[in-house]
């Protein structure tokens, strides 16, 4: 297999950029059109022939444009004899919609999927899919990798961590919760969640105890914002003096910068740049994860495991330790 190859859609080609430099390549370009009948066309404007070829694009707003320029990418990779292919998505939209909770209801995460493959994708490289069991969706190899330890590392540089506990929105999330909150040496609360709309959730209880304390408030993705102002009520209610929020995935659609500057427990607001970042919230700190992503790409490349990559981060990624033999 000869060299890497990098292109990018035009959902975060900043983010492409960044993995570029890290791997010490250039990014290759596409030419993107969409014509009168509002039909997309991609063409890769670089020799792809036996070529290892990443397509860098998370599934950000229009989702559905940024979709169909990846398939198209990856359908323009296949036709040009590209060795391998792998769809490069720090953020895999379609995660949410991965159970029949309703009569008829489609399971999007499980077609999109479908729809890699059979553009043809060889591999996927992910980051913090909403629930763990979509991974299983994938017929192809996803790497799947966290931000939690670049979210840690924010959390360890930024000052005294006495008296706080890391918050999940709901149950969901508390096994990542309770991770990160190891690595910060911090006790882990979870409300309990029952979404009743897309913007609209109730959270009934918290578990644990936040009396008197500085919560950080953990969760995979944040859009609208009405899940975590619904948890910081609450937390507020049983004598939370104030909350930092922490995020993989930072949309902050609709009114949700207004939402969460404007409450009085939030101090500051930490995500990643898996999706770009609101123009309107200078405030708003992003810790880059592209380092990772292009690590992931290199070992990739050079056949190298991927998963030294969660080492102290996830236990569940640890080698088996050694054991004595019996007798």
């Amino acid at each position: 297999m000869r060299e890497i190859v990098v292109f990018s859609g035009s959902a975060h080609p900043t983010f492409a950029d960044s993995i570029c430099d890290h791997l010490g390549v250039p990014r290759s370009y596409v030419d993107l059109k969409r014509f009168s009948n509002d039909c997309l066309q991609a063409q890769l404007l670089a020799n792809c022939r036996q070529r290892d070829v990443f397509l860098v694009q998370p599934l950000v707003p229009p989702t559905q444009d940024h979709l169909m320029e990846l398939l198209l990418m990856i359908d323009a990779a296949r036709g040009a004899s590209a060795e391998r292919i792998t769809a490069v998505i720090p953020y895999f939209a379609y995660a949410r919609s991965d159970k029949k909770d309703a009569s008829r209801i489609s399971i999007g995460g499980k077609l999109v999927a479908d729809l890699l493959a059979t553009a043809g994708a060889d591999r996927v490289i992910t980051m913090a899919l909403h629930a763990p069991q979509v991974h299983g969706f994938f017929s192809m190899p996803v790497d799947h990798l966290t931000a939690i330890g670049v979210l840690a590392d924010h959390f360890r540089a930024s000052g005294d961590l006495a008296d706080s506990v890391v918050v999940s929105p709901d149950f969901g999330n508390a096994k990542t919760a309770t991770q990160f909150a190891r690595l910060l040496g911090l006790p882990v609360a979870a409300g309990s969640k029952k979404r009743i709309s897309d913007e609209k959730v109730v959270i009934d209880t918290i578990v644990g105890d936040v009396d008197g304390k500085r919560a950080i408030v953990l969760d995979d993705e944040i859009s609208t914002g009405g899940s975590v102002v619904e948890l910081l009520d609450r937390l507020g209610e049983r004598g939370c003096t104030s909350a930092d929020i922490a995020c993989t995935h930072g949309l902050f659609v609709g009114r949700a910068v207004e939402r969460l500057s404007a409450h009085p427990l939030v101090g500051h607001v930490v995500t990643t740049d898996t999706v770009p970042r609101p123009p309107d919230w200078p405030a708003l700190q992003v810790r880059s994860v592209s380092a990772l992503f292009a690590e992931a790409i290199a070992r990739i490349h050079a056949g190298e495991s991927v998963s030294s990559l969660f080492d102290g981060v996830d236990p569940s990624h640890a080698p088996p330790q050694a054991t004595l033999p019996l007798g």
